[in-house]
């Protein structure tokens, strides 16, 4: 497939994280990646109403870093298995993403996975309400990119958003998935005003 053989070219080793700003709590996320008929495809998941932050949103696998983790890659697959049951073992990380600082005081590194398809997942059902799949091209089109100006804490926030019928995808995740598309030579909010700032 040549989407996954350009990402292996292309994608910086997972071990050069760069150290998070101050004030912001260190986070590694997995980006879930599987072909299905020749086609790369994304997981994410839809987060519970119960959790403590980003109530409902669609994610990546992922959490914030324990005292016991050595990297933050450790915390992303670790994390993951947690949620959705995948174990670390069949785990093919093929480099990072850039760091993602949320308002809400995350600073997320995101490490690209090879998992395997299909896959008996468990999600948690204290975290994880369900999973989600689409194909990487499914991200591809500009008119279904938007962005948006919300209001947190009394600032004006610029957040972009990715939306396919009634499923919603904004906010740090939107950016992630922007950052994966643009190691791809992909802009879908090319000309479209000033860069999500969440």
């Amino acid at each position: 497939m040549i989407l996954l053989t350009r990402l292996r070219e292309l994608l910086p080793p997972p071990e050069a994280s760069p150290p998070p700003p101050p004030g912001l709590l260190p986070a590694g996320v997995l980006v879930p990646l599987f072909p299905v008929n020749g086609e790369l495809h994304l997981l994410f998941t839809q987060r519970t109403y119960t959790v403590r932050d980003h109530q409902g949103q669609i994610s990546f696998p992922g959490g914030v870093r324990d005292s016991g983790d050595p990297d933050l890659l450790t915390t992303a697959v670790r994390e993951t298995e947690e949620e959705i049951g995948l174990k670390a073992e069949v785990v093919e990380v093929l480099g990072r993403l850039p760091p993602v600082a949320t308002v809400t005081g995350y600073w997320i590194n995101p490490f690209v996975a090879l998992i395997p398809h299909p896959y008996e997942f468990r999600p948690n059902p204290v975290e994880v309400s369900r999973l989600l799949v689409f194909a990487v091209r499914e991200f591809l089109p500009p008119e279904r990119w938007s962005t948006s100006d919300y209001e947190y804490q009394g600032r004006v926030i610029r957040v972009c958003c990715w939306k396919q019928g009634d499923t919603v995808i904004w906010g740090a995740t939107a950016r992630i998935l922007l950052h994966l598309l643009a190691l791809l030579g992909e802009n879908p909010l090319a000309g479209r005003g000033p860069e999500c700032q969440d």
